[in-house]
């Protein structure tokens, strides 16, 4: 299996708009790529603006945030390319689409990095951060698993959060769950009244 890359991926519109997504790259050979889903903005802003910036960060309530819709993450412009990073990045690397694979589900745009630039230190890594990201994940598959899996997942991940999350892991986490609880409710609601019919 390649390495993935969780990152934040910044896309332009055709109009120039940044749009900013999660989005793990996929690392294969000299090649970093993108494989979004179909439909979505970071497809269709890639099909006509072949250049995407991605931040690194270990601000975890930003990959919570958009997941649950928050957007409206500060950005930063960078010095002769067209799509910013998140002021909050770590670091961040300019990618230029070379080639792209079609597919009828998730397309992959092979990229070739440009530069990669450090901003702030990273001081290693956290468990609850981990966590919320893998919780961010299974947020963007609710449709797709069974409750069971859900659940099982998420109180394992819950363990790492109790052990060593700090304030803002906290947050993000609590963001992610609420999102993930609004789904099982709905999923049980909707469920009693199938079962009071088949009775």
């Amino acid at each position: 299996m390649p390495l993935i890359h969780e990152c934040v991926v910044t896309t332009l519109s055709p109009e120039g708009r940044p749009h900013i997504a999660p989005l793990g790259l996929i690392e294969e050979e000299s090649y970093w790529i993108a494989a979004p889903f179909r439909p979505s903005s970071t497809l269709y802003n890639l099909t006509h603006h072949p250049k995407l910036t991605a931040s690194f960060t270990d601000d975890s309530r930003i990959f919570a945030g958009l997941v649950v819709g928050r957007r409206n993450w500060p950005l930063t412009d960078i010095d002769g390319w067209p799509a910013p990073r998140l002021s909050a990045a770590l670091a961040h690397a300019e990618l230029a689409v070379v080639r792209v694979e079609e597919h009828e589900l998730r397309p992959r745009f092979f990229c070739r990095v440009r530069r990669i630039e450090s901003h702030r230190a990273y001081l290693g890594m956290n468990r609850a951060r981990a966590a919320v990201l893998e919780a961010a994940i299974l947020a963007t598959r609710l449709g797709m698993l069974p409750r069971e899996k859900i659940e099982s997942e998420l109180a394992y991940l819950q363990i790492a959060i109790d052990k060593t999350a700090g304030e803002a892991e906290r947050e993000a986490w609590d963001m992610v769950k609420a999102k993930i609880d609004e789904h099982l409710n709905d999923a049980g609601a909707n469920a009693a009244p199938q079962a009071a019919r088949s009775r």
